[in-house]
C-alpha cells in the first residue's frame, strides 16, 4: 500500500487530513450509479472519504439522496468545468449511531 497513515489509527478523519477514495461513474446510468457508490462504500473504513465523480441531474439527485438515507454525510458538492459533479461522501460510523 502507498498509505503512509495508519487509517485505522484515525477512527473519524476529517476531510483535509484523508485524502478520499475516488470513483468515476459519469458513464453510468441509474440504478448501477449507486450500486458502484454503494460498493465503494462497503469497502470503506467508517469516516473514511468517497468522492464520487458522476454526470446528470438524475444520478446525482439519486446517488445524493440514497446515500444521505443510509446516514453517510454528503460533504462537498462541486461542478466541475466538464460538467460533471463530485460528491465528497464520509461513510458513517456505525458506533456512533448509538
Amino acid at each position: 500500500m502507498q498509505n503512509t497513515k495508519d487509517p485505522s489509527a484515525i477512527p473519524a478523519p476529517e476531510p483535509s487530513d484523508a485524502a478520499p477514495f475516488g470513483l468515476d461513474i459519469t458513464h453510468e446510468k441509474c440504478p448501477m450509479t449507486f450500486v458502484r457508490t454503494r460498493l465503494a462504500l462497503d469497502v470503506l473504513e467508517a469516516g473514511r472519504l468517497l468522492a464520487v465523480r458522476l454526470r446528470g441531474e438524475e444520478p446525482h439527485r439519486n446517488v445524493r439522496r440514497s446515500v444521505l438515507a443510509l446516514g453517510h454525510a454528503v460533504l462537498a458538492e462541486q461542478t466541475e468545468e466538464d460538467g460533471s459533479i463530485v460528491l465528497t461522501i464520509q461513510k458513517k460510523d456505525p458506533a456512533a449511531a448509538g
